[in-house]
């Protein structure tokens, strides 16, 4: 998983964005409306004066395997200088959770309003922040780019003028907060501690570029049945305190509920939520329409079946099983709300105990009957409720147990990233590369088929893909699918697949650095019809790679240039930062025009990263994000 082998990890720019996805900082202004005097966010009396902001956080895929810090606050400011307070409370924050998925984590009441800025504030003293060195976990601590271990950070957010949150009476507006561990940390893994130098990256969307579920959490305040809806207070993260505002969310016929371990649908779920009764936690995951900002939940988990609630919880993937012990790696430790000694913490290997009593479950799956511990098999991601007899939250300790004897287990959907090999009809052959972002050689098959001979072989890992197919040129080309792995001795096939996302839609990221002192020719050529990389400029460090998929591609070592292209259609961000400006864009030409009248012999380019579509054959990245860190003379 880490973005380059060498012991420096390196994509870094210096930004902080919140933005609609507009144009340029500069080309236009916005009339501001004037706030509501009547709205009084404190005031419930006066709600239907006022307007409502969903704070979404979610990440881009990176390095680290925990990253936990404690947000104490965010807020925003009109064009007047009111400031209304959108996450008053100080909670902790986990980015690694949220790279597949994003998390409502505040919906706020505020006057209708231009808000024209914020403020974030973010503290380290109490991090947990772990990477992956030699396919183990490693501490590590967050430093300024001057290696100045961080404490509280506050960190000014300033919006374009055409790219303000407008925000209106009686309606809802969602703002995703992207906090890119990727593009915002160089990390050395030499170290010991490892050292990951910071230049905050945020990325804040109105209509975010990047469309993920979203997952809502906090207690239930009441049921509607005729509405199929339920109320809650969105209380984020692991929180058991905070109030973060209401949220209303929608159900259907088809979503799944698990209510204090028993499953139910549709309206019968609700029924089983009502008579859980007030208070009770809950937690759902769905989507979010860009129209009416309607919320429709896939699955609910409420009650006992709640990782946290009545029980301890381990979430992580199964690397070893031995019996009916399992091996989790990546875990991370939900002590029970009862536990106020005890907080959510990372720890890299938990030992699990099942028995013929413990209860298993499965995403997508209705009849709990069917399944039993025997569906357990290495790969599978999983949340383990039961306890943890020895509590610790030293991350470095050694392995510790976990008696889910008499709790449950729910197997979620899991990732796998690969080449494929062959295809035939109804089955994929890859090398498998990673696990949910976690190597393949940590993980042991030994034990999954029947035999030793039918184990699972990673250099060869067998996938059941139904009447799902592929394309022709799939093959020897990067994977990703979703799905579960086959029951424990039941391989070969080894694991069935739900979904793929083949190599020319897989998302690559491209990283390039051109050391402290930044180059004056990052580019070969540079106008609307494409940027080509210098790709063997003498000014590049250790960062000049492309992600592809599994496959870590060395710039320097290709035997062309690289050209950088917009994607056709589809919303696009392009950034070019400063140490004291941002301008924004959506427009591949305005972007173009800007940086090459910056690049005038004098300003260099630091650093660039780009997310998008990277075509092998041609040697071309169609880019739908894309940033820029010059240095101005």
């Amino acid at each position: 998983m880490n973005f380059a082998s060498t012991g420096r990890l390196t994509l870094l720019l210096t930004a902080l964005i919140l933005t609609a996805c507009g144009g340029g900082a500069n080309t236009s202004t916005t009339q501001e409306p004037v706030p509501s005097a009547v709205c009084n966010p404190a005031d419930p009396g006066t709600h239907s004066e006022c307007g409502t902001v969903l704070i979404g956080l979610t990440d881009a895929d990176g390095d680290f395997l925990n990253y936990t810090v404690n947000v104490l606050g965010l807020t925003l400011e009109t064009g007047n200088g009111r400031t209304v307070e959108v996450i008053p409370d100080s909670t902790r924050v986990n980015f690694v959770d949220y790279v597949d998925v994003t998390e409502l984590v505040a919906a706020a009441v505020v006057p209708p309003a231009t808000y024209v800025s914020g403020t974030i504030t973010l503290d380290y003293a109490d991090a947990e922040v772990l990477v992956e060195a030699a396919a183990t976990a490693k501490e590590a601590v967050v430093t300024d780019v001057n290696d100045v271990e961080l404490g509280e950070t506050s960190l000014r957010i300033e919006l374009s003028n055409r790219d303000r949150l407008i925000v209106t009476r009686q309606r809802a507006h969602f703002l995703q907060l992207d906090f890119d561990l990727s593009a915002s940390h160089s990390v050395d893994v030499v170290p010991t501690p490892a050292r990951a130098a910071s230049d905050q990256f945020i990325v804040a969307e109105v209509h975010p570029v990047d469309e993920k579920d979203i997952r809502v959490r906090g207690p239930l305040i009441a049921v509607a049945l005729d509405e199929m809806t339920y109320t809650i207070a969105v209380r984020p993260f692991h929180d058991r305190v905070s109030d973060f505002g209401r949220f209303k969310v929608h159900v259907t016929d088809e979503t799944e509920f698990e209510v204090d371990g028993e499953l139910f649908t549709g309206a019968d779920g609700l029924r089983a939520l009502a008579a859980a009764g007030r208070g009770t936690p809950t937690i759902a995951k769905g989507t979010l329409t860009t129209s009416d900002r309607k919320f429709t939940a896939d699955i609910v988990l409420a009650g006992s079946s709640v990782p946290g609630h009545d029980f301890d919880a381990v979430v992580g993937n199964i690397i070893k099983r031995e019996g009916n012990f399992l091996t989790i790696r990546g875990a991370t430790i939900i002590p029970r709300d009862t536990a106020t000694d005890r907080r959510v913490h990372f720890h890299d290997d938990v030992v699990v105990e099942v028995g013929p009593d413990t209860k298993v479950f499965k995403d997508w799956h209705r009849d709990a009957t069917d399944l039993s511990i025997g569906a357990l098999s290495i790969g599978q991601r999983v949340t383990v409720r039961g306890t943890q007899p020895t509590p610790t939250t030293d991350a470095a300790a050694p392995q510790i147990l976990f008696d889910a004897t008499q709790g449950a287990v729910r197997m979620h959907v899991t990732r796998l990233a690969g080449v494929v090999n062959t295809i035939m009809p109804g089955q994929t052959d890859i090398t498998l590369h990673a696990i949910d972002r976690r190597r393949a050689e940590v993980f042991d098959f030994t034990g999954t088929g029947p035999s030793r001979d039918l184990d699972a072989d990673p250099m060869n890992y067998e996938i059941h893909t139904g009447t799902l197919t592929l394309s022709d040129r799939a093959s020897g080309q990067p994977i990703v699918a979703y799905g579960f792995p086959t029951a424990w001795g039941m391989a070969p096939p080894d694991f069935s697949g739900r979904s793929f996302i083949e190599y020319l839609d897989s998302r690559s990221a491209l990283g390039v650095g051109w050391g402290a002192a930044g180059t004056i020719a990052p580019f070969v050529n540079a106008d609307i019809t494409g940027l080509v990389l210098d790709n063997q400029n003498p000014d590049i460090d250790q960062r000049h790679y492309i992600k592809h998929g599994p496959i870590l591609i060395d710039l320097t070592s290709l035997d062309s240039n690289t050209t950088i292209l917009p994607r056709e259609t589809g919303r696009m961000l392009f950034s070019i930062k400063t140490d004291d400006s941002l301008r924004l864009y959506s427009d591949w030409s305005d972007f173009v025009a800007d940086l090459t009248a910056s690049l005038n012999g004098a300003t260099t380019a630091r650093s660039m990263y780009a997310y998008g579509r990277y075509d092998v054959d041609n040697n071309t990245f169609t880019a739908v994000k894309m940033g820029i860190f010059l240095l101005e003379p």
